[in-house]
């Protein structure tokens, strides 16, 4: 008997009726509340998904000015490099003795009495 169902007479009563509208009352506020959580749902992974894409971004963003920081700190210790040198350049040039050295030796400039002899730099062919 017990894979045969007994079929149960279902009464008419006033009763039942407002026990079958308290049912369908429950079972609309239990799809309500399922369609809400998956509202909520999609919004809060369209929410969460889109400040996960901003903040990559931002990731990239900042390590690519990272990347440009660094390379202009090089730069600037380079030039700051060729500053020093530029003016120690300069202070040498002020001196008379330096220039005049500068002038004997590039271009063949000599003192009263001296002959600069030109020697090539390549050695000859025969």
């Amino acid at each position: 008997m017990s894979a045969h169902k007994k079929a149960v007479t279902r009464l008419d009563s006033n009763y039942m009726q407002q026990y079958d509208a308290y049912i369908a009352r429950q079972h609309r506020k239990k799809k309500r509340l399922v369609r809400r959580l998956v509202l909520f749902s999609i919004v809060t992974m369209l929410i969460v998904g889109g400040l996960t894409v901003y903040h990559l971004k931002q990731r990239s963003l900042q390590a690519d000015k990272q990347e440009q920081y660094e390379q202009l700190q090089d730069n600037l210790a380079s030039l700051e490099k060729k500053e020093k040198n530029l003016k120690e350049e300069i202070s040498l040039l002020n001196n008379e003795e330096y220039v005049l050295e500068i002038a004997r030796t590039n271009y063949f400039f000599s003192k009263e009495g001296e002959l600069i002899f030109k020697i090539p730099d390549k050695s000859p062919s025969y």
